[in-house]
């Protein structure tokens, strides 16, 4: 009898602990990610050299419209800001791995994107567009026109989708900066980048004043990523809905000359 209820009493133990541990764990994966942040006191928020959106100053601090918006959320989470530059083409992982806790750098929203993290609301409208030296831009009116070009493109961009929806041939690169040398430099015929880089990369008074952009392949929008399931997103919206009341994000984007493709409502 005495080993039964001994039997029993370790039964019961164990049931207990289990049941302790399933709690534990759920509590765990359906913790606040807004509480996570705000914890350890800071937002980390992964980009690329991206202008207008992320890129350096003379003093190497990230400016741009994203980065500004950023740091304003930051200030609302009441925690400090850290900008990580990432593989593009690993921006999933790192969200899941938590080495970041938001892509916030002019991000299409694709099918991938959206299946894959916790987006915002778009906040801009852009397009993909082919950029080519200047005395060949007139030759280049639509995405036919282009299909004889080498292109060169940001690896698992919205641009890079744009070049296998054309089957036209091309090399990924880290980013759409990479793109845009690859053209000035010559050793590609084209690139496809965002339409607002396009705006603040080449043409006249720019640092590639030989390049111009051409034929839009595709428009779409920007949104913001979070980790699946994350209530970070909803937070971030709830910011931009303050800071578009406030005209601080009209403000923002006037800095940045993207007010004309603001898309918040």
């Amino acid at each position: 009898m005495k080993k039964k209820i001994v039997a029993l009493a370790a039964t019961l133990i164990m049931s207990a602990m289990l049941c302790a541990c399933a709690n534990k764990t759920q509590t765990s994966d359906s913790a606040s990610d807004v509480e996570y942040i705000k914890n350890k006191g800071k937002l980390i928020v992964g980009i690329t050299d991206f202008a207008p959106m992320d890129y350096k100053n003379d003093n190497g601090e990230w400016i741009g419209f994203d980065a500004d918006m950023a740091r304003k959320v930051a200030d609302e989470l009441g925690v400090e800001v850290e900008f990580v530059e990432i593989d593009w083409d690993n921006k999933i992982l790192e969200l899941d791995n938590k080495s970041i806790d938001v892509v916030w750098n002019g991000m299409t929203l694709t099918s991938e994107v959206t299946s894959s993290m916790e987006c915002t609301k778009p906040y801009l409208n852009n397009a993909q567009v082919v950029v080519v030296s200047s005395d060949k831009a007139a030759d280049i009116t639509d995405a036919a026109s282009a299909a004889d070009l080498y292109f060169a493109v940001e690896a698992g961009s919205a641009g890079e989708e744009a070049a296998k929806e054309n089957n036209y041939n091309y090399t990924a690169l880290t980013s759409q900066a990479d793109a845009v040398m690859e053209v000035a430099a010559g050793t590609s015929d084209a690139c496809i980048i965002d339409l607002l880089m396009a705006g603040a990369m080449i043409g006249e008074g720019t640092s590639y004043p030989g390049l111009a952009h051409t034929a839009e392949l595709t428009t779409e929008e920007y949104g913001i990523g979070c980790r699946k399931g994350s209530d970070l997103a909803a937070f971030i919206n709830g910011c931009l809905d303050k800071f578009a009341s406030d005209g601080s994000m009209k403000e923002a984007a006037g800095t940045y000359g993207v007010q004309e493709a603001l898309a918040w409502k």
